[in-house]
């Protein structure tokens, strides 16, 4: 083990997919020797050269569409969105082209190998156009699959998973914890399962739902309202598409309530997915309504960035109402 923040443990697990695989190739705007806007792939040039590791011109289309080519030709691309704001320009590319590749042929040929990585998210003062939270646009495609790391164990792990999924694959990166986080991590080549959510903490009372950066949060709330007398069960998601239906709802129809939690605008966020599953499968468990702790249905805003966020003491609010409802 080796104590890594979630940054360095997305390089090293590039690293180690690079040296695994001589197919596995990295793209996008300044990943070459300046190693990214957040340095994510420093040194990755100078290890496997420019062939392996390259700068594309700033066109997030040229990029998915490049990256498309590669993975249909047997190439492994490890294609990154600077932001995940900046990902809209390649909306076409990856809904109508990566998501629908295989299905268009009936299986003879596909874009499997492409991985897409994007920092996402707020708590940096970035604004409106480096703040976004876009995951909810993505689940509803069938043909991808999207995957959301809290911490650096999971972020090695699950990229490593990602890359090697024959499926394609958005990776994205919560990137207000990119060096906050820090946690052992092996050393060694590891993989973490896609699509199976991770219990992080037991409890009785309620069932607390997050990903990425969010499950801090819960786990914030989740200690405030233990000294109440209230025993809060922690899952994260890790994969949002395909999401990890039922171990959720066997957490519901043992603790009777639901509370998720999420960053994006609460209107149309796949916490309503989560929701509308949850009340379907659990409805005669239930104790009280499905809360939804989440961003505001607003661009999202600098000077009140705080007032934002779907921080610990909403989410304690919540959890306090569900509990006494």
């Amino acid at each position: 083990m080796i104590k890594m923040n979630l940054l360095q443990a997305i390089n090293n697990a590039l690293v180690t997919a690079m040296a695994a695989n001589p197919k596995v190739l990295v793209l996008g705007e300044d990943v070459g020797h300046f190693g990214g806007v957040f340095r994510a792939t420093s040194d990755l040039q100078a290890k496997f050269g420019r062939e392996r590791c390259f700068n594309t011109p700033l066109t997030e289309q040229g990029i998915i569409g490049f990256a498309n080519g590669l993975a249909a030709q047997g190439c492994i691309p490890v294609a990154e969105i600077q932001f995940a704001d900046y990902i809209f320009p390649a909306f076409d590319q990856i809904i109508n082209e990566t998501a629908k590749f295989r299905y268009r042929s009936g299986g003879q040929f596909d874009c499997g190998n492409l991985t897409i990585r994007a920092p996402y998210g707020g708590g940096i003062a970035g604004g409106h156009y480096h703040s976004q939270s876009p995951e909810a646009f993505f689940t509803h495609i069938p043909g991808i699959k999207v995957v959301i790391p809290r911490n650096p164990y999971q972020a090695k792990g699950l990229l490593l998973s990602a890359i090697r999924d024959p499926d394609p694959v958005l990776f994205l990166e919560p990137k207000r914890i990119y060096r906050a986080s820090v946690g052992d991590v092996p050393e060694e080549d590891y993989e973490l399962p896609l699509g199976q959510a991770d219990v992080v903490q037991v409890g009785t009372d309620i069932t607390l739902v997050g990903w990425g950066a969010q499950v801090e949060v819960l786990q914030d709330a989740a200690e405030q309202a233990l000294k109440l007398g209230i025993s809060c069960e922690i899952i994260d998601l890790q994969s949002l598409l395909p999401w990890d239906a039922e171990l959720v709802c066997a957490s519901v129809n043992k603790t009777g309530r639901l509370l998720i939690n999420h960053e994006a605008p609460v209107t149309s966020g796949f916490g309503s997915e989560i929701a509308a599953t949850v009340q379907e499968r659990c409805f005669l468990h239930l104790e009280s309504p499905i809360q939804r702790v989440c961003g505001l249905d607003t661009p999202y805003p600098l000077i009140q960035e705080k007032q934002y966020m779907p921080d610990a003491l909403k989410t304690l609010a919540a959890i306090k109402y569900s509990v006494n409802y």
